[in-house]
């Protein structure tokens, strides 16, 4: 239930809502030349900042494999397979920190406009079910994405062993979606519906979850 909560909150953020200007190919396009920078700028912010938890992250991956696939981003490929899991990499160890250090106190505060108990509710049920793995999963996860990190460091989790699974989540997940996104990005149907694919992928990203939950219950 929780999950197709938070892909409803997603999907309303898509462009029949006021903040249509989050939808990855209107942000793209709109950051013109800098388009690349305000995606590492993005995936760093969603990835450690709790304020980042609206913030487009798996259609915004494929989004971009996607602008450079078709020129819009002039940008190396191989450049950016680097970089984006980097800036997910860095993200999540700064986020680690926050929670770390201020995290129990933030974590007590009243619902505001933006923050949302449930959230840390949610990501909290999501930690505890999954235990370590949960680093690499959340990934495909909205928002549960932004909020892990800073919930890993409130548990105080091992840092070694958080920063493995971050390493290995930001490049199975920083790497696989924009390189998806660029080999799929030369099929004219794709290219010609990018906000389609943008809440496909929101889709996809869940099957990681809902796999991993069969898996459980069969073993229990």
């Amino acid at each position: 239930m929780a999950i197709i909560e938070t892909m409803t909150h997603l999907t309303s953020l898509l462009p029949s809502s006021p903040l249509s200007f989050l939808n990855p190919e209107t942000l793209l396009t709109a950051a013109g030349q800098w388009a690349f920078v305000v995606v590492l700028v993005i995936v760093f912010a969603e990835c450690g900042l709790l304020i980042g938890f609206f913030l487009p992250g798996d259609s915004l991956l494929f989004a971009t494999g996607l602008f450079i696939a078709t020129g819009l981003i002039d940008v190396p490929l191989w450049l950016a397979l680097i970089l984006i899991p980097i800036a997910a990499i860095i993200g999540n160890l700064v986020g680690y920190w926050v929670g770390y250090r201020v995290g129990p106190t933030l974590f007590r505060k009243e619902d505001s406009r933006i923050f949302k108990k449930e959230y840390v509710e949610k990501t909290s049920e999501f930690f505890n079910e999954y235990g370590k793995r949960a680093i690499i999963m959340a990934r495909f996860v909205p928002i549960v994405r932004t909020f892990i990190t800073a919930m890993a460091g409130v548990a105080k989790m091992n840092y070694r062993d958080y920063a493995l699974y971050s390493v290995v989540g930001g490049i199975i997940w920083g790497t696989g979606l924009t390189w998806l996104g660029a080999l799929l990005g030369k099929i004219e149907f794709v290219a010609n519906n990018i906000e389609l694919m943008a809440i496909a992928i929101i889709i996809i990203s869940f099957i990681p979850v809902f796999m991993e939950r069969r898996k459980m219950k069969k073993k229990a």
